[in-house]
């Protein structure tokens, strides 16, 4: 603590190597989740996957920086054409499909579980019961909230939309659990340090450098 009585705030900034080098390990293994499981389900075109637990362990383990750019990198390598996508799918035609709702509520689903479990870890640890209701709203209300909708318009049918989302809830739920469990027992013997390189505020101010990228 400075002479004065005043502390310095450590503040992270950028992305260092091993950023970068975590950013790739999840984005594979989202991709490893998303291919080595793809189960078709009677009466729904949306596929069992387990897509969603790689997408709600990505932010849970590496906040939402970090998070949010492993699911982005897994879903432009999809879109890029790559068939990564369930039942092996890839490129731009993928949007085209009846499930592609649920492409597109994966960043903001991991946006909202990185927020929200790196303010749980910023006010003391992860707490089990907080990472599960962090992952019910990210990996369940966000996903859902889009990709249902979605369906509904593609396939014309509200009915059908419902039933798939009843049909994957109890699945769904069992992988917000499972990845609060990981989450809390990886975080509990091995704290990921957060994203960035430390830097204490001011004190890069007045170098001339301006800073780096927030």
């Amino acid at each position: 603590m400075p002479a004065n009585g005043t502390k310095k705030h450590v503040r992270h900034r950028g992305l260092t190597a091993r950023d970068l080098a975590l950013i790739a390990v999840f984005a594979a293994l989202i991709a490893a989740l998303s291919v080595t499981v793809a189960i078709p389900f009677p009466g729904s075109p949306v596929p069992v996957t387990l897509q969603t637990l790689g997408i709600m362990l990505a932010p849970s383990l590496l906040g939402w920086k970090r998070g949010s750019l492993a699911v982005a990198a897994f879903v432009v390598l999809g879109l890029a054409g790559l068939p990564l996508f369930a039942g092996g799918r890839g490129g731009l035609a993928a949007l085209a499909l009846p499930s592609s709702g649920f492409i597109v509520s994966w960043i903001p689903a991991a946006l909202v579980i990185g927020l929200l479990t790196d303010l749980m870890l910023r006010n003391g640890r992860y707490r089990l019961w907080q990472g599960v209701l962090v992952n019910a709203l990210g990996g369940i209300v966000v996903v859902y909230a889009i990709g249902l909708p979605w369906l509904a318009v593609a396939v014309q049918s509200w009915e059908i939309a419902a039933v798939s989302g009843a049909t994957y809830l109890v699945g769904d739920a069992a992988k917000v659990v499972l990845t609060a469990l990981i989450a809390s027992a990886v975080l509990r013997a091995y704290p990921i340090p957060p994203a960035g390189r430390p830097v204490l505020d001011g004190a890069d101010q007045g170098s001339g450098s301006g800073g780096g990228a927030a």
